[in-house]
């Protein structure tokens, strides 16, 4: 078992009349790849507000480790096409790092070498692997991202998810995915949260898949989920666990 990051008890969180969460209760390890998934609507952009402490909760306490480094990735950002910008360039911002450390994140993210060029020649892959550079720069304990995916079509989400597995593998971070990939993420987890304005069930891939909530919320389908896992897992996880080699 890694370090405890977060623990959420009793989460509820209100928007005037409207409850968009309650009773959520969670907790994030280090080393452990967490993916929170859910129908629009059910609260997980909320969720993930209230951990980084955008979001107010009406009741219940998040408790964060003393001095803990979050990484974020968001869904999308959005940059004028017409200010030249460099990856580099922004990969500075908001604070001065050196070249050296740049190099490094974006090697990590999986982009070596795009520090010269445009942020706004991009495209979407390389775009989403320059925020996730910048998250790395953070040096997180806990990586989030929110639908980091968001764009990408199946082959580019899954390279970024395996990326994600490999940064986790060499960082021995905690992180935290929200997604609806369902087809990808299942391969990439090492647990699931199905989230509906409060957690309706939790556990392995496995468990999660087969789970009679989670077939209500995303149909009798989603037993390809299951099956993508399965053979993700025999054909191409012969590697040690990461988790075990971060602990």
């Amino acid at each position: 078992m890694g370090r405890t990051l977060v623990t959420v008890s009793d989460l509820t969180v209100r928007f005037g009349e409207s409850t968009v969460l309650h009773d959520v209760d969670l907790r994030l390890e280090a080393g452990e790849i967490v993916t929170l998934v859910g129908p629009n609507g059910s609260g997980k952009s909320t969720l993930l507000g209230a951990l980084l402490g955008g979001v107010t909760p009406q009741r219940g306490r998040i408790e964060r480790a003393p001095g803990l480094r979050i990484g974020y990735v968001p869904q999308r950002l959005v940059l004028d096409a017409t200010l030249p910008m460099t990856v580099e360039r922004f990969l500075r911002l908001p604070r001065r790092t050196s070249t050296r450390r740049i190099g490094e994140a974006l090697e990590r993210a999986g982009v070596p070498g795009i520090g010269g060029r445009q942020m706004a020649a991009l495209s979407g892959g390389q775009f989403q692997r320059a925020l996730l550079a910048r998250a790395i720069l953070e040096e997180p304990e806990l990586l989030i991202l929110d639908e980091a995916t968001a764009g990408l079509d199946q082959p580019g989400a899954a390279a970024f998810y395996q990326r994600i597995e490999e940064v986790r593998a060499e960082t021995g971070c905690g992180v935290l995915m929200v997604s609806h990939d369902l087809h990808v993420v299942m391969s990439a987890s090492d647990r699931v949260i199905c989230l509906n304005g409060h957690v309706c069930c939790e556990g392995t891939p496995e468990v999660v898949a087969a789970a009679p909530d989670y077939r209500r919320l995303f149909g009798e389908g989603t037993k390809g989920a299951l099956a993508l896992y399965r053979h993700h897992h025999d054909h191409t996880h012969t590697h040690d666990h990461p988790k075990d080699a971060a602990e």
